[in-house]
């Protein structure tokens, strides 16, 4: 646990809509995602909620990101309808945004408005892969729209994503640190 695995200049916290934190998580769970399923992922989200610490200025040990994602969550992967998508997105927009990775949006009247998926407009008739913890997948966080939904499911934690992208990014010589690009807005 007292193992070091990188170093942050700034240090991550959370908050909504978006924030460097939520960042750095969606990005991993995205990255980690393609890399384990061998496949293109659209969208990866992470339920705000289940954030329960932050990544501090400074060296990061393992402990501390069993302190950041205590539960045992493992990335699974949907293919979702844009209805089914929009669905979800008008429910996080109603909660002030969860991190995202791969879609930008605005909040307005707690609804999702100007989504868009790699640069273009959702398209509620397409399929879209996305990477998400089996907790919200299973209906969690009241997200009943992808109960029922099937899964990929290789048994890979997302703690285990979490300290996997550390350490590579890590032996890249890159900090742990990210910044707030817009992903989630609230509309004027």
């Amino acid at each position: 646990m007292n193992a070091v695995i990188g170093f942050s200049i700034n240090g991550l916290t959370k908050k909504q809509p978006e924030s460097m934190l939520g960042n750095f998580m969606a990005d991993c769970m995205k990255t980690m995602a393609e890399k384990k399923f061998n496949q293109k992922v659209d969208i990866a989200f992470i339920n705000y909620g289940g954030i329960r610490s932050y990544i501090p200025k400074g060296e990061i040990s393992v402990g501390k990101i069993y302190e950041l994602m205590p539960f045992d969550n493992l990335i699974v992967l949907q293919k979702l309808s844009g209805k089914v998508l929009q669905q979800f997105l008008d429910k996080m927009a109603n909660r002030d945004g969860w991190p995202v990775s791969g879609l930008t949006m605005s909040i307005k009247d707690r609804k999702a408005i100007h989504v868009l998926i790699d640069h273009k407009p959702l398209d509620e008739n397409a399929t879209y892969i996305v990477a998400n913890s089996d907790y919200i997948a299973n209906g969690g966080d009241d997200c009943e729209m992808f109960r029922g939904i099937p899964q990929i499911n290789m048994g890979y934690l997302y703690r285990d994503a979490l300290i996997e992208y550390i350490v590579s990014l890590s032996k890249q010589g890159k900090t742990i640190d990210a910044k707030t690009d817009n992903r989630i807005v609230y509309a004027n």
